[in-house]
């Protein structure tokens, strides 16, 4: 009996069904896997923009042979008064299997699941969370550490407004990765973790560093007063990392000369890429456990 049928936090999953999830995106990753999802219906049901996220799980369902159906909700009925509760109620009447939510607003994909038969996953809600990306951005890690306990990762920028980072935090202490939180006063949340303004202070002592996304479109008055003044503060540089033995991730899409530098995402200790490859393979996993090993 699954912990839970629906992917809102990374803590819906327990330890062990993580351990099995990431063990079944090995398998995937290396070409193996059937149409286990044959006539299994999907609905993506976006609210807020997002390329990567919904083609990365449209190819993790294709692949595993599932129909999927994109809502274009900007243009929907929800804009005609149609409440959220409406919404998930018509479209469980379609009978899909699984709900994949995005929503600027946090606790929608919750919501959405007390009104549904069907598995509900987050797709990212608000600065809540983002639960496929930090499953994702773990794999990469083990695959890269083997084990990752014991191992440190700095997180760096605006962790205030980042349900990556939120996911994070809570998945890779988990697994025993102590977390280092670096950003600027303004985005620093109340926290118990390790934390520092000035990257340069713990650039040693780091295995790993997730850069995270200049959210130009969240900030205005808070922001800092230009992004290039931000970029000379927290840009991941070659001149910062130097030959030291660190990865870096990203959850995309970097903007570049601000969050890292051209010469750092062409290093091969950059792992964006890869954190886009392994995105289908967890994906895959994920839609796996909620959909066929229910």
């Amino acid at each position: 009996m699954p912990h839970t049928n629906h992917l809102i936090r990374t803590d819906d999953f327990t330890k062990e069904e993580i351990e099995q999830l990431l063990s079944d995106a090995k398998h995937f990753s290396d070409g193996r896997f059937e149409r286990i999802l044959q006539d299994k219906l999907i609905i993506t049901l976006f609210f807020e923009n997002s390329t990567r996220t919904r083609s990365s799980f449209e190819v993790a369902a294709k692949r595993l042979g599932a129909e999927m159906v994109h809502l274009d909700v900007a243009k929907s009925s929800t804009k005609k008064g149609e409440t959220l509760v409406d919404t998930a109620m018509n479209l469980d009447a379609m009978l899909p299997d699984a709900i994949i939510v995005r929503h600027k607003d946090a606790g929608v994909p919750k919501i959405l699941s007390k009104h549904t038969n069907a598995s509900i996953v987050n797709a990212g809600d608000g600065a809540h969370a983002h639960p496929s990306q930090a499953l994702l951005d773990l794999f990469t890690l083990k695959e890269h550490f083997k084990d990752v306990q014991g191992k440190k990762i700095a997180i760096v920028g605006d962790i205030k407004n980042s349900r990556v980072a939120n996911s994070n935090i809570e998945l890779l202490s988990r697994f025993g990765m102590e977390v280092i939180l670096v950003a600027p006063p303004q985005f620093m949340p109340k926290t118990s973790l390790k934390n520092t303004h000035y990257i340069k202070e713990i650039i040693d002592e780091v295995d790993a560093i997730m850069s995270l996304r200049t959210q130009t479109e969240r900030h205005s008055s808070q922001s800092y007063a230009s992004l290039k003044d931000y970029a000379s503060d927290f840009c991941i540089t070659e001149e910062l990392v130097g030959d030291r033995d660190i990865i870096l991730l990203h959850p995309g899409p970097v903007h570049r000369n601000i969050d890292i530098s051209d010469a750092m995402l062409d290093d091969p200790r950059c792992k964006v890429l890869q954190q886009v490859q392994n995105g289908v393979h967890v994906r895959m996993a994920i839609l796996k456990k909620l959909i066929h090993d229910r």
